[in-house]
This record gives structure tokens, sequence and C-alpha cells, in this order.
């Protein structure tokens, strides 16, 4: 699509009622490459530049937060040289757009088994979150070494040590409770969820935090994923009636 056609798409949005919190799963990057005749990482090595484009038009309509989901705890059954070269990209590309995030005030933090990362990795990639920890602007959630049922399973072993510690009984667990033992305690719950590449599933990603969100699954390959597509995702969420389990009447 042209770039007219862009910011029309732009024009045409209501600033007053973006999603606070869109998350992503950038899926098809394996697909696109192999379509191309290429080796997978070459897909992965395109994706990076997709993140790069989807941060700033995120950050440019003035959206909160932006997750996405970079490699979840099941990649790591991936055969090990993918595995690798996925992790090592991951870190070299964060630490590259790093400078680019503190001019567009994007403060980055991320979700997951961080623990499973090498010594080396995990400290970079927190040089790289404590150089973005001033600013103000989108902030950019990467998931990584992340899976919900990990996620939801180590925040019921932390209630359960705090009832046994007698901090906290039974009767008094709540959403709220597990909602604060998640990684994304200090995150408001996504608003849309993006699923590139077509599969309609949602792999084991923020499945406590998209109980309400809007879906929208596109056939797009994640490395084709444009502004122009970032867009018409943001637009098709604003024409939707989000209810929350009331009736239409009620909402109105």
């Amino acid at each position: 699509m042209s770039t007219d056609n862009l910011q029309e798409l732009i024009a045409g949005i209501d600033r007053g009622r973006l999603p606070r919190h869109v998350a992503i799963i950038m899926d098809g990057n394996g697909r696109w490459a192999k379509k191309r005749g290429m080796e997978r990482s070459a897909g992965h090595v395109e994706g990076v530049n997709t993140v790069r484009r989807i941060t700033e038009i995120a950050s440019e309509l003035g959206v909160g937060y932006l997750t996405l989901y970079a490699f979840s705890t099941e990649n790591w059954n991936r055969p090990q040289a993918e595995v690798d070269a996925l992790m090592h990209l991951i870190v070299v590309a964060i630490e590259r757009e790093t400078p680019d995030l503190i001019k567009n005030n994007v403060r980055l933090t991320m979700i997951g088994d961080l623990d499973r990362l090498t010594d080396e990795a995990r400290e970079r990639l927190k040089r790289c979150m404590d150089d973005t920890a001033h600013c103000t602007g989108l902030t950019l959630v990467l998931a990584l070494s992340y899976s919900s049922r990990w996620e939801i399973t180590r925040a019921a072993r932390e209630i359960a040590r705090e009832v046994l510690a007698g901090h906290l009984s039974p009767q008094e667990i709540t959403d709220d409770t597990i909602s604060t033992h998640l990684t994304t305690a200090a995150i408001p719950d996504p608003d849309l969820l993006i699923r590139t590449g077509g599969d309609m599933r949602i792999s084991n990603f923020l499945l406590w935090q998209v109980a309400y969100a809007e879906i929208y699954v596109t056939p797009t390959y994640w490395p084709d994923f444009d502004k122009t597509d970032f867009c018409r995702a943001v637009a098709e969420y604003q024409r939707r009636e989000r209810r929350f389990g009331l009736t239409s009447e009620q909402v109105k």
C-alpha cells in the first residue's frame, strides 16, 4: 500500500480510542524464508526489521504498551543450531536498536523465564533495559523464554508459599491476587492481540491476560507485516464493540 494510503489510515484512527496495550504473536518467519528458498534464519533476520517498523508506528500512534512474543519456552526444543542463532540474533538486535529506542522515548522491558538464558545474554539484555529505563513513551515488552502455563504455574507456587507461611488465606485469593503474581503485574492486560501468519491459535501466550482482548489474525507473514497492516488492525479494533460479558444495550 502507498504512503498516501498509510497516512489516510493513520488520519482515520481515533486517538481517543486506541488500544492501550497491543500484544503480537510474530509468526511466519520460517515459512517466509522457506517460500523464498532461504534458510529459516533469514526469516528471523528479516523479522527484526519488522519489529523496528511496528515499534515505530505503535509509538507514533500513541499506544502505551507493545508486547512481542519473541521466544517461547517451547522454542527451546527446536534444533540447537536454530536456538543458538535466534538467541544471538535477539541479543544483537536489541543492542543495536537501543539507541533508537532511547531516541524515540521507548522503554524496554522483558517477561519470561530469563534464568534459562546464558549469563552473558541476560547481562547484555539487562544493560539495554537499564539504558531505556528513563524513557516515558511506549513500553516495549519482549516475551522471551516465555509461556503462559509456565507463568501461571509460577504464580500458583508463589501464592501457595504465601498461604503456607500464613500471610494469605485461600478465601482471600481473588483474580487480582493471581494477576499481581504474574510477570505482567505492572502491565495492563492487552486490548488487542494480533497474530501474523494465519494460524488460529494463541500458542500459550498471555492466556490469563487476553481473556477479553480483541483478536486479529492476518495471513501475512511477520517479515511482510508493515505499518499499514498494523494500522488496519487498530482500525478493525476500533470498529468492534467491547462488551466484557455485558449486552450491547448495557454497554451503550
